[in-house]
């Protein structure tokens, strides 16, 4: 990091050690506040203020409110998050970082984990999230805790616990769409140390999309679904949990859930850029239409749709599905997870482990008229975590072994039922996968005054990954079945890595309502090989972060300054549609920014928050394969350029949001609260080449609702509106290129404006 870059950093830090001893001096001392929210971000439990990581926490109850069911609706209640879809993959991207890959083996850039179990395949990340007790989003890189892939953050989800009474609480919702949500749960205390918790839920919802045009069906055994929408919802599921305390000392944590979801996939919009009024046109030496010139070929030109917006006044709800109609998925996901806390007095002795196996079956229809067929896609993970945390001699210490396994298959191809009579693959895998990671941490907190506290830590982890890679060649007029005795070529593959990351800083706390900090700490994201059975090696991340965190009477007031550089991306392009994406270490990329965050309890009544993230976040070297209209050109090399400049894709340059609560205390009859949510993104690329067509523009997105509870709290009655504007930004943006076959650009939208109706009851 340059002496230019590393300036604004240190003046921000210099800035806030300055006014610190006089905020301590000069604001009154903390109030007791009910409010206080405590998390396990460290391994152990603190105020949200005391820990030394940019961090939102989202309540269960916030949760609820906001209707937030699934992982992709966390991002409206935490501006850190950016998450996207595309079909059924989830995508997550916190301070410019995430994935974009459609690799059935590439990690995530960021750790999500349930109650410490780790959750890492896109379509996975869509699982119901449910009777949660809080969200806990941790900005940066987090490999010394969280380990691998976690370079740009760490989320956890923390469930609901069984109480040490019997209660009873639960919801049910109507609105638009038809959307029905009915959850809820019940502790029931089975003797003393000993308490069961059952809860589960009921989602559905029609299709977002309406596509008028009439799905073909040819005379085959394919049969697509002839549904005129689609981004439907049906999920179910259930957790039963049970808590055991049968030695002082000891606490049992156990859980079985169970959740099943059938749903039509949101069918994308697309453009045929061949098509008369979007091809670049004939010329050999220029493009038309908003195409760019990208390199002089052989005989010809190659150009890129660089500006030009297919998007224009394109209706988002209302347009066109693949010719073969849209597709259904199922997926089946069972866990089981346990952990086992000893104190032992000088030290606790933790175990957390979790087990997860998933199953999707069905199929994805594709533009122009394809359909990818999935005939039992597998996902099975167990992870396991022996940590020791105590406090010696004024030191905070942790140190544990973490052991990870996974087995993944697919199944599965890309049909067209237009090739043949009666339809054929264009390719076809079978790539059974194994991921084993094993890990060593440990971390200290060493006091250097009464005010000053040091903080070091590390992990070694060791990566191992094999696979037998079997790609069927085209299959001529196969029909839409499982594959099994086609020319096909197997390949072993292999892959093993280590990575050290690290972590150093300092925390300054003049006082119990004050904590300054500073550190540097790394992160990387596991390497492996592609589709094509090429290798790559782990990405990496440095980062330098300072922040201060401020508790002013019942306000608080919180900053973050921080800047990552960023190396060896792992970027899919698809070159060869026989063999899938490819993954390149392409590149390294600046990112730096500013957050700051507010909650304001004006009064008992009124509550104000408020949030503003500024970032920077740009390739500084990215030589990427770019996919072209060729015009005359005869070569058959790929196209390659250097997208230096570009902005890194989902990361809007400010976000900001503002919230307000007011209560109107009505006596005896009870409490109405009104709340008020904005949140406003500036523009941003859903692509790293920065194409006009995958730009979404600065919009605000605003949710209202107003909820009556009676005095005694046992039921309320809220009636909300959420993404008041109705607008629908983007959620996925490409331009797809079959050589000979199709060029297509596609696009996903966020939901449409929602409204509906809650009741809750609380026992």
């Amino acid at each position: 990091m340059t002496y230019r870059k590393i300036v604004p950093i240190l003046l921000a830090g210099g800035a806030l050690m300055t006014v610190a001893p006089a905020l301590a001096q000069t604001q009154k001392p903390a109030e007791p506040d009910a409010r206080e929210i405590i998390v396990t971000a460290q391994n152990r439990k603190e105020n949200v203020q005391n820990v030394p990581i940019a961090i939102s926490v989202v309540t269960g109850a916030a949760l609820a409110a906001q209707g937030v069911t699934d992982f992709t609706s966390v991002q409206k209640v935490s501006p850190a998050l950016n998450i996207t879809s595309d079909t059924n993959n989830t995508r997550v991207t916190v301070r410019g970082v995430g994935s974009l890959t459609n690799n059935e083996a590439q990690d995530q850039s960021i750790a999500v984990n349930i109650d410490g179990e780790y959750l890492n395949r896109p379509t996975i990340l869509n699982a119901a999230i449910f009777d949660i007790d809080r969200v806990e989003v941790l900005r940066g890189p987090q490999g010394t805790l969280y380990g691998r892939n976690s370079t740009g953050g760490a989320v956890n989800f923390i469930t609901r616990k069984p109480g040490d009474h019997t209660a009873v609480n639960g919801s049910v919702s109507y609105g638009n769409f038809n959307s029905v949500l009915v959850d809820g749960g019940a502790d029931l205390v089975l003797s003393e140390g000993a308490a069961v918790r059952v809860a589960g839920f009921y989602r559905s919802h029609d299709g977002y999309n309406y596509h008028p045009n009439t799905p073909f069906s040819p005379t085959s055994a394919f049969t697509p679904s002839t549904a005129n929408r689609s981004d439907t919802d049906n999920t179910g599921g259930g957790r039963i949990s049970l808590r055991l305390k049968p030695l002082n000392g000891l606490t049992v944590d156990g859980s079985v859930e169970h959740v099943e979801q059938n749903i039509i996939p949101a069918a994308q919009m697309w453009t045929d850029m061949t098509a008369a009024g979007y091809n670049p046109g004939t010329s050999t030496t220029s493009c038309g239409n908003g195409w760019t010139v990208a390199a002089a070929r052989t005989g010809g030109v190659s150009c890129v749709p660089a500006n030009i917006n297919v998007l224009a006044g394109r209706d988002r709800s209302t347009y066109n599905s693949p010719l073969i109609g849209v597709g259904s998925l199922h997926q089946i996901s069972t866990a089981v997870r346990g952990r086992l806390a000893y104190d032992m007095g000088f030290a606790t002795l933790t175990y957390t482990g979790g087990y997860r196996t998933t199953k999707n079956t069905g199929g994805n229809t594709l533009s122009p008229a394809f359909y990818f067929t999935n005939f039992g896609g597998t996902v099975k993970t167990n992870s396991h975590e022996l940590r020791l945390n105590g406090l010696t001699h004024g030191v905070q210490w942790q140190g544990g072994v973490f052991y990870f396994y996974e087995q993944l298959n697919s199944n599965g191809g890309l049909y067209s039922p237009f090739i043949g009579s009666t339809g054929s693959y264009v390719n076809y895998f079978r790539h059974p996968t194994n991921t084993k990671s094993v890990s060593a941490f440990g971390q200290a907190e060493v006091p250097l005054t009464d005010t000053l506290t040091a903080v070091v830590g590390g992990r070694y982890t060791q990566d191992d990954r094999d696979a037998a890679f079997t790609n069927y060649a085209f299959a001529f007029g196969s029909g839409p079945i499982e594959l099994t005795n086609q020319p096909a070529t197997t390949s072993p593959l292999k892959y093993s890595g280590n990575k050290f990351t690290w972590l150093a800083g300092l925390n300054y706390k003049p006082n119990s309502a004050t904590l300054i900090y500073g550190k540097v700490s790394t992160g990387y994201k596991a390497g492996g090989f592609d589709g094509a059975g090429t290798a790559f090696r782990p990405e990496t991340n440095t980062a330098y972060e300072g922040g201060a965190k401020f508790k002013l009477g019942r306000h608080i007031l919180n900053f973050a300054g921080f800047y990552y550089d960023y190396k060896d991306l792992q970027n899919d392009v698809l070159l060869n549609p026989a063999i899938g994406a490819q993954t390149f270490n392409a590149g390294k990329a600046q990112i730096y920014g500013l957050e700051v965050e507010s909650t304001l309890r004006l009064t008992d009544n009124d509550t104000i928050t408020a949030s503003a993230n500024l970032m920077h976040a740009k390739y500084t070297d990215f030589v990427a394969s770019v996919a072209s209209y060729d015009i005359g050109a005869s070569s058959a090399t790929p196209l390659t350029a250097n997208l230096k400049g570009n902005r890194l894709p989902q990361t809007p340059n400010v976000v900001i949001t503002l919230g307000y609560d007011h209560i109107f205390r009505l006596g005896a009859a009870g409490t109405l609260t009104f709340s008020a949510f904005s949140r406003y993104k500036g523009d941003y690329y859903l692509d790293f080449y920065n194409y006009a067509s995958a730009r979404q523009d600065a919009r605000t997105q605003t949710d209202l609702s107003l909820e009556y509870k009676p005095q005694n709290k046992r039921f309320s009655v809220q009636a909300f509106v959420r993404n008041l504007e109705g607008y629908r930004s983007l959620a996925y943006a490409g331009n797809t290129v079959v050589p000979g076959v199709a060029n297509i650009y596609n696009f996903q939208f966020t939901p449409p404006r929602t409204y509906g109706v809650r009741l809750g009851v609380d026992f």
